[in-house]
């Protein structure tokens, strides 16, 4: 990349007000990279990269995969002000193994056994960035297209036996990206000087798809595509002098402005240290403001933060041939195996739980208590199950409803939560008494319903619907409220 007028464009320049922000973004978009058990041959680890991925346009649109994001803050600079810019990615590089022949040359092999691991074909991700710094005043008008590429590369790395003769080798194939990053800042009228910054993020690669009918092809060519793509796409802002406004709890007069505002496959939050507004996280994960690590997480689990200790004692348990298959899947898996292995029972013993605050929910104002507790086993179910061929319809999520309270309540219909103490967790208990939209009756295997939805006044409902992320609840668990 090349420097321009008015601002610079690099490629590492670790700005550290953005370290706090690195590590939340590492945390949950790393998520999907490589699941407990941490081997390739788990079923989970064999669809791979699911969060912010940017496909080449040629793939995007006709298979619901999106290849741009775009990400809308209000922002209030002072002076001569400067905008950090850095946009991180995975850049997926296809792994082949081959075994060294007796007489001489290589041949690809799915697996090779060594002493500590088992070294398998993988997908790795490099992490990619594109940087740079701009004065606000050169935003406004046309803002500033800043085009990036990622070069094709082949890198072979010799795997060495324990008699330290060459095993065999390690081929990486690495496909060209080439994507832009558009910038615009659009002065807002009223009392205070605030502004609206734009930035897209788009993938531009010329790649398209491969011909030939049938899933089978679709998945070929989507396997295809991933290399081409911008893998866990995620932006960090960050402003020398002024602030940005939350876009979640926004001060009451720029409300209006903050709702105008368009996200798209993306959510930004204020980022860093509580109480301070100087640096925003987009992603496509859904964060609160000021997202953190926990302090008594001892390192990366590559999976959900709040589980931490279930996954190092499960890690732990694996067997040493479980543990050899995952230090050979991905360098980030073994280093999990490594720190399960190595946590002292002090540092183990600090990941179970803590307590962040309390607060008084007792007295007049305090929640609904509830006073019911139903059986555990109870269970809706439907006189005649979905499965059943006496049933009249298969079952339609989508337009399915069923009879609460003498009333017929599906896809549509507002109800009040009232979950079940005995068969729920705290999260959804939480949630006692909150208004929801259902979005879909659903039915099990068992012959159970449950109802999917989102709760009313959720700022990330549209992202929940776009994902199929949905609350379940059964229902015997709500009440139809009356204006539905």
């Amino acid at each position: 990349m090349t420097a321009t007028d008015g601002f610079v464009a690099t490629t590492a320049t670790a700005d550290p007000r953005f370290a706090a922000a690195r590590q939340v973004a590492d945390a949950v978009l790393l998520e999907g990279y490589v699941l407990y058990p941490y081997r390739a041959s788990a079923a989970k680890n064999r669809l791979r990269w699911q969060f912010g991925v940017l496909v080449p346009p040629a793939w995007g649109p006709a298979h619901g995969e999106h290849a741009c994001q775009r990400t809308e803050v209000l922002m209030e600079p002072r002076g001569d002000a400067t905008l950090a810019l850095e946009l991180r990615f995975l850049h997926a590089q296809r792994r082949t193994v081959q075994r060294a022949l007796d007489g001489g040359g290589f041949a690809e092999v799915d697996e090779l056994h060594l002493a500590d691991r088992v070294l398998v074909p993988w997908d790795e991700g490099t992490e990619e960035h594109v940087e740079l710094t701009v004065p606000v005043a050169e935003l406004t008008g046309e803002g500033i297209t800043v085009p990036f590429t990622r070069p094709a590369r082949d890198d072979i790395e010799n795997v060495v036996g324990d008699d330290g003769r060459t095993a065999g080798r390690l081929v990486r194939r690495t496909e060209e990206i080439e994507g832009v990053l558009r910038l615009r800042a659009v002065e807002l009228d009223g009392a205070y000087r605030v502004f609206r910054l734009t930035a897209v993020v788009e993938n531009t690669s010329p790649w398209t798809p491969g011909p030939g009918p049938g899933s089978d092809a679709v998945a070929a060519d989507r396997e295809a595509a991933l290399p081409r793509s911008l893998v866990a796409a995620h932006l960090l802002l960050g402003l020398d002098s002024g602030s940005f406004l939350s876009m979640t709890d926004p001060p009451e007069w720029a409300r209006e402005a903050v709702a105008a505002c368009e996200n798209l496959h993306t959510w930004p939050v204020l980022a860093g240290e509580a109480g301070r507004a100087d640096v925003v996280l987009s992603s496509p994960i859904i964060l609160e403001d000021h997202p953190a690590i926990a302090p008594e997480s001892a390192g990366a689990m590559y999976d959900a933060t709040e589980i931490d200790e279930i996954l190092a004692l499960r890690t732990a348990a694996l067997t040493d041939q479980e543990k050899r298959e995952a230090r050979g899947t991905d360098a980030r898996a073994a280093a999990v195996i490594d720190l399960a292995d190595s946590l002292p029972p002090e540092v183990l013993e600090r990941l179970h739980g803590a307590v962040r605050s309390l607060r008084e929910v007792t007295g007049p104002d305090g929640p609904e208590q509830i006073t019911e507790i139903p059986d555990e086993e109870a269970v809706f179910r439907p006189d005649t199950p979905w499965w059943d061929p006496a049933g009249a319809d298969t079952a339609d999520p989508a337009r399915d409803r069923i009879t609460i309270d003498g009333a017929p309540v599906g896809p549509g219909s507002r109800v009040l939560l009232r979950p079940g103490p005995r068969r729920t967790d705290a999260q959804d208990l939480f949630l006692h008494g909150r208004a929801a939209l259902v979005e879909a009756v659903l039915h099990d295997v068992d012959g159970g319903v449950h109802l999917a939805v989102t709760v009313e006044d959720d700022p990330g409902a549209d992202i929940r619907r776009e994902q199929g992320r949905f609350l379940y609840f059964q229902p015997d668990e709500v009440t139809l409220l009356e204006d539905a």
